[in-house]
């Protein structure tokens, strides 16, 4: 075996190293006072130079006889998953001072370990090793949602979440069992081929429908589509609130790129089969999750449903399975990223202020006595409902396009319904700028400064906010890069 072939896998084995180094920082200085802070400098330090670090691949790399391939795109989408991450460190700052300051080491090495996963994922050419990734993704993300144990809703949010990704991977390697024993292999691009033969006589066809609804419903948790969303209100709740920023915008980014370039590689003969279930899933996933948030009083229960809702739009781009759509993709979920965490840092400081509630209530009157903060979460929550000129309206107008291209009756059809329930978010998202700029209380929240790392996190996703809509260069360059995975 060739050793060597590892040095391939850069960024996935520069994490590998800074795992390394946090765990020897977090043993080594285990009594010390200053380990809160040498472990928040470094940590953070060092995923700053990984983003830099991916953007200096600029040839494919493959290792293991094509078990690990790294394309343009992926690289692209280990840069943005990498700045959601460290957007996520730097507004855990203040929650790991005051609460989780004996679990600094773990909260790193775990949420390092999370991504660590999910490169693995996006860079996968096998099941196998895909199903490794998602395992490695899996696991630490059920111990951060727990972090919080001692809470009630902590530890039956970690609870729901670790026994469905239990259940959903064993349905994934189910229908991967009936791939493989329709085709063979378990390489994607092999797998493709083999269907394609066997289309032509309607050979076995049966099980390869059958295996490929299975590895989408295994898939369908990550991404919380409706009817896979069960666990979704109750962890969000359940988990520290950086936590939940982190599960609602990194892993959903990573679940949606691996499931599209698995749809556009592996299962691409049948694509007139997934695109039909696709539909279904789409239009459920936006209408429900709309219908659900309207009703919520609790503020993380509220962003899961929106998630859920923003899960649905991100699936609209994997349509057709064009270079239009997973260019929308990309473009989609590095605008989600810094819209989403601008709001969970909001949601993040409010919290650390008012007792721990997560209550929309707790929001009433906020402009009066916060306007700054206010003003900020307006702008997040705006580009999240596709407002011009933020952001959000781009990425929607990029994926309903590329929905669109397709061409079908259907296809139409869904975007249609996705555009009227835009209109739908559009509301439940004023409920938030309502209560602060209009509903009064009596005991409003006090003013309160934020901290440093809070206003570093809100500065980068509002900038974002703001600039990713201007610059059209970005999205250009996501349409050069998709043509790596066609």
């Amino acid at each position: 075996m060739n050793y060597g072939q590892f040095l391939r896998m850069m960024p996935e084995f520069y994490l590998v190293i800074i795992l390394l180094v946090v765990f020897a920082i977090d043993f080594i200085m285990h009594r010390s006072e200053k380990k809160h802070d040498v472990l928040s400098g470094v940590a953070v330090a060092l995923m700053l130079v990984l983003p830099f670090q991916i953007a200096l691949l600029s040839e494919p790399a493959a290792a293991f006889g094509g078990m690990y391939v790294a394309t343009q795109a992926a690289n692209v989408m280990k840069i943005i998953l990498s700045i959601g991450t460290v957007i996520v460190m730097i507004m855990a700052e203040p929650w790991l001072k005051n609460e989780g300051s004996k679990h600094v080491g773990e909260f790193y090495l775990l949420v390092i370990s999370t991504l660590l996963g999910m490169f693995i994922m996006m860079s996968s050419g096998n099941f196998l090793l895909f199903f490794l990734g998602l395992e490695t993704a899996s696991v630490p993300m059920a111990c951060l949602v727990a972090m919080d144990k001692w809470k009630k809703n902590s530890a039956e949010g970690a609870a729901k979440y670790i026994l469905t990704a239990t259940f959903s991977s064993g349905i994934m390697l189910y229908g991967l069992s009936f791939v493989y024993g329709a085709t063979g292999t378990l390489y994607f691009d092999d797998v493709a081929h083999r269907i394609a033969y066997m289309a032509q006589y309607k050979s076995q066809l049966p099980m390869l429908l059958m295996g490929l609804v299975f590895f989408f419903s295994g898939l369908g948790f990550k991404l919380s589509l409706v009817p896979f969303h069960f666990w979704t209100a109750d962890t969000y709740e359940g988990a520290p609130t950086p936590v939940t920023g982190y599960l609602s915008v990194v892993s959903k980014g990573a679940a949606a790129f691996a499931l599209m370039f698995i749809l556009m590689h592996a299962f691409a003969p049948l694509i007139e089969y997934w695109e039909y279930l696709l539909y279904i899933v789409i239009v459920l996933s936006i209408t429900i999750a709309n219908l659900f948030a309207i009703r919520q009083s609790e503020l993380k229960r509220f962003m899961a449903f929106s998630s859920i809702s923003q899960a649905g739009y991100i699936m609209l781009a994997v349509i057709g399975g064009s270079q239009m759509g997973m260019a929308s993709l990309m473009y989609y979920v590095l605008v989600y990223v810094v819209a989403n965490m601008a709001v969970f840092t909001v949601i993040s400081t409010v919290e650390q202020n008012n007792g721990g509630t997560t209550l929309m209530s707790s929001y009433n009157g906020l402009y009066q006595t916060n306007p700054k903060l206010a003003f900020l979460m307006t702008l997040a929550l705006f580009s999240l409902a596709g407002i011009p000129p933020f952001a959000g309206m781009f990425s929607k107008f990029f994926v309903f396009m590329a929905a669109a291209q397709q061409g079908s009756f259907w296809a139409y059809f869904v975007v249609f319904i996705a555009l009227i329930n835009t209109v739908v978010s559009l509301y439940y998202y004023l409920l938030i700028v309502k209560a602060m700029y209009i509903k009064q209380t009596d005991t409003p929240l006090p003013t309160f400064r934020t901290e440093l790392f809070t206003r570093v996190a809100l500065a980068l996703c509002t900038a974002g906010i703001v600039l990713f809509g201007i610059c059209s260069c970005i999205y250009d360059y996501f349409f050069a890069v998709s043509k790596s995975v066609m």
